[in-house]
């Protein structure tokens, strides 16, 4: 099982002729992902060449709205490989087009943009399921990858994975690439994201093949607060965390925009304390909140054999 993403979803890549666009479209068909077509008004009705999982040739076809592409394919999901100025106008595109599912990798947008983007989607009745901006997008090993992620770092397995950090996804992925995971998804570390924390720890508890879950978090706003007061009034499966910034400096924005520290609120210390109130066994680092999952599957595994 997984979650928002799998083999059968139709991808569609919104800027598929640009140069990020053409080499992740190449990756994300490697990985297998049933990618159907592309967006870019300027080259609608061309056709770009890429090879699939099977080594087969196959053209995508490039079309000129992500209305006329869902139309066409019957895609349901679509990724966004498009400059930040021009973001705002593609997010909303798909969002009047309804598409389902719909992936936005791009760093730098403004937040203003993205606050509109959010609060239109709302408007609209939030049809559209947003991922990101600023992320690595999601990846259901095995099936299906819409995003950035590598696709060989692990297989099928019980662990889902929710972070804010694209690097600290694949270094978790890495370390825990022995026991595999259901879905990873990156949700982004910009101030205003479209999936959040508690919407992805909601979908792992209700899938039955996702045994632990694995969230990482970072310095800045409450988002880790949230979810630990959801994940102790709502989820029963195990959930392991892991919050990066514990020497971050007060009022310094550290990489992402929505990582800083305000006085009174948003330190790694507080999130730590919030989510072991709430029941979550919280590492120090990346590779002890490995371990400290290990623990817990091996346990399983051992109580089960």
């Amino acid at each position: 099982m997984s979650i928002f993403l799998n083999k059968d979803n139709k991808v569609i890549v919104q800027g598929i002729t640009g140069g990020e666009g053409t080499k992740h479209t190449a990756l994300m068909l490697k990985a297998g992902t049933n990618v159907v077509g592309g967006v870019n008004a300027r080259k609608a009705g061309t056709t770009v060449t890429h090879t699939d999982a099977a080594g087969n040739t196959v053209e995508l076809p490039v079309f000129g709205s992500v209305a006329e592409a869902m139309e066409k394919t019957g895609a349901d999901t679509s990724i966004a490989f498009v400059p930040p100025a021009f973001s705002k106008d593609a997010i909303v595109e798909a969002i009047d087009a309804e598409i389902p599912l719909l992936v936005v990798i791009t760093e730098g947008i403004p937040v203003q943009d993205s606050a509109y983007a959010w609060a239109y989607n709302v408007e609209k009745g939030e049809k559209t399921r947003i991922i990101g901006p600023n992320c690595p997008g999601i990846i259901t090993p095995g099936e299906a990858l819409v995003g950035i992620t590598p696709n060989n770092i692990t297989g099928k397995g019980p662990i889902g994975l929710v972070s804010k950090s694209g690097t600290l996804t694949y270094q978790m992925m890495y370390e825990l690439r022995d026991f595999g995971f259901s879905t990873a998804i990156g949700i982004g570390g910009d101030p205003v994201i479209g999936t959040t924390h508690i919407d992805a720890i909601e979908a792992f508890e209700k899938d039955p093949e996702t045994k632990i879950i694995v969230m990482i978090g970072e310095i800045g706003g409450d988002a880790e607060e949230r979810a630990a007061a959801y994940i102790k009034a709502n989820v029963t499966k195990p959930v392991v965390g892991y919050v990066a910034g514990f020497t971050a400096p007060e009022g310094k924005t550290m990489g992402h925009a929505g990582a800083i520290v305000s006085s009174g609120g948003g330190t790694a210390q507080a999130k730590q304390e919030a989510l072991e109130a709430a029941g979550v066994k919280v590492g120090k680092t990346p590779s002890a909140t490995a371990a400290l999952a290990r623990e817990i599957l091996e346990k399983a595994s051992i109580a089960s054999a």
